[in-house]
């Protein structure tokens, strides 16, 4: 962790530093009259999509896992309850709060295409500087950048034997997805270099915690049992809204009958 946090402030500081090279960055993919012209390129967008339904599958099978235990207390959970609930943090504290909430809503930097120096009308801003020029959703940090990194997240959870290839796919994928966003206008590749940094903080804090820490914040047992106690629980809720639920419709027909 110290190093990657090392590694942001330095790429910060070198930006800082150098501003000019974001729009330089940038500019190699700007054509003039025609913009960024990638962003036209039908692949290339179809490509964009592929990230957010990566993000979107993992997300929903961690969700049912955690869900089917729930609703079936009494059998094991198909993976290590912290799996889940590791994956879903991250993609919830990382992507979710920091980069989305936190950063894109209130920082107010101007993606590239909306800056004066590709056809827009906003002056460009460095890293780091809160400014008004953008309401929401902004420029700084990239959020398919974080969901591109955060997809390594699941890297950590694999067998030692498949992670070689994991990384194979998904490292060349998340560049692909990131550099993507600079070549569509959307952002400049200092969003890009520290998303990837702030989102692989929240991922190695959270695994900290709840892999490597001595003991961990929360085990698998303490996981799995507190999730049978609450399916069982909801269990019993049920049973007793569908008895009242009978003994209601029942004097509702005899009411009825009696009339």
């Amino acid at each position: 962790m110290p190093a990657v946090a090392g590694l942001v402030a330095v790429v910060s500081l070198f930006f800082l530093a150098f501003p000019a090279v974001d729009p330089w960055a940038s500019g190699l993919f700007y054509f003039g009259e025609q913009g960024f012209a990638a962003q036209d390129n039908a692949f290339l967008r179809d490509v964009r999509h592929l990230g957010p339904f990566l993000v979107r599958v993992i997300a929903v099978t961690c969700v049912a896992v955690l869900l089917l235990k729930l609703l079936v207390p009494g059998r094991a959970p198909i993976l290590p309850l912290r799996q889940p609930l590791f994956l879903l943090s991250t993609l919830i504290l990382g992507p979710g709060v920091l980069v989305n909430l936190v950063l894109k809503n209130n920082w107010g930097r101007p993606r590239p295409r909306s800056v004066e120096e590709f056809g827009g009308d906003l002056p460009f801003q460095p890293v780091w500087k809160i400014t008004d020029h953008c309401d929401s959703n902004c420029s700084f940090v990239s959020g398919e950048a974080s969901a591109a990194m955060w997809l390594l997240a699941t890297v950590f959870l694999l067998p030692a034997s498949w992670r070689r290839a994991a990384l194979g796919f998904l490292v060349p994928l998340g560049l692909i997805l990131s550099v993507n966003r600079v070549a569509f206008g959307g952002h400049f590749l200092s969003d890009t270099l520290i998303s990837w940094g702030l989102t692989l903080l929240v991922i190695l804090g959270v695994h900290y915690l709840l892999y490597r820490k001595t003991p961990p914040l929360v085990s698998d047992q303490e996981l799995d049992e507190w999730f049978t106690k609450r399916g069982r629980t909801l269990q019993r809720t049920v049973q007793r809204v569908l008895i009242r639920g009978r003994r209601l419709m029942r004097g509702a027909v005899r009411m009825f009958v009696d009339r």
